[in-house]
Order: C-alpha cells, then structure tokens, then sequence
C-alpha cells in the first residue's frame, strides 16, 4: 500500500518548498517523488569507507557501512539497516512490477526498494539511491 510523502504520520514534515530549498534537483527528484538514479552513477554505488549512511532529508542514520556489499546492480546494497524501525516497507506496483519500496520512516523520504536476493544473514538487498543517503564517518547511529 502506497502512501504520500507527506503524511502526516511521519515525524518530519516540510513543505514541498523547503524540501526544494533543502535538497539538490537529484535528491529532490529521488526522495520526494521516487525517482531512481541511474545505474552505477551515484556518488555511494562503489564507496567502501567505513561510516554511516544517513537519511538525506532528516539525517536518520539508516545503514551502517559493515552491512554493505556489492550487489553489482550499480547502486548501494546493505544486507540490513540499523535499525529496522527506522526504515519503513510499502508495495510498490509502478512500471507494471511488484516491488517492496523502502522509506526513511522518520520523513518519508524514498530509499529505494529492497530484494529477497541478498547475502545471509538476511537474505535481504536494500537497493538504495545514492540521492537519497549522505555518508559520515562518525559511528554515532542515535539522531
């Protein structure tokens, strides 16, 4: 079940024009409107330091650098989040697929989609947009 971007049931709120002011026209496009980067053109796709990788629209920490690995799809894979509640799960039926969308579940910002074809211990691939994380080398995973 799908659901808008700006539902009130999500803690951060902005308007439409302080996400604009917030976000570059790239980040806009795939966190606000689910737009997806092309392949192996992301800034994170190829990106091996350790860190975290944040929210780009409210700076949640979502996934931490020892989870990732290269799923060889051209965007940056994790085998789980930090913290599962912090990450939310919705159908997706566009572009005539059925998918599982995943959002930031503390704005609503688009991730990307997550696979059931990942490496144990899930077996779970978050497929995640570049333009939708920014990376820090802190290990700090508390907001």
């Amino acid at each position: 079940m799908t659901k808008p971007h700006d539902d009130p049931a999500y803690p951060v709120r902005q308007s439409d024009e302080e996400w604009r002011r917030q976000l570059d026209p790239t980040q806009y496009a795939v966190a606000r409107h689910a737009a997806t980067e092309r392949a192996f053109t992301g800034l994170y796709w190829n990106h091996w330091e350790p860190g975290v990788y944040r929210c780009v629209g409210c700076q949640e920490p979502l996934f931490a650098s020892d989870t990732k690995f290269d799923a060889g799809c051209g965007w940056p894979s994790y085998w789980q989040p930090i913290d599962p509640a912090r990450i939310e799960r919705l159908e997706d039926r566009s572009h005539g697929m059925v998918r599982v969308e995943v959002r930031c579940a503390r704005c609503g910002s688009h991730l990307g989609h997550v696979f059931d074809d990942g490496p144990a211990p899930t077996g779970e691939r978050f497929c995640i947009n570049s333009a939708a994380i920014h990376f820090g080398t802190d290990s700090d995973t508390a907001r």
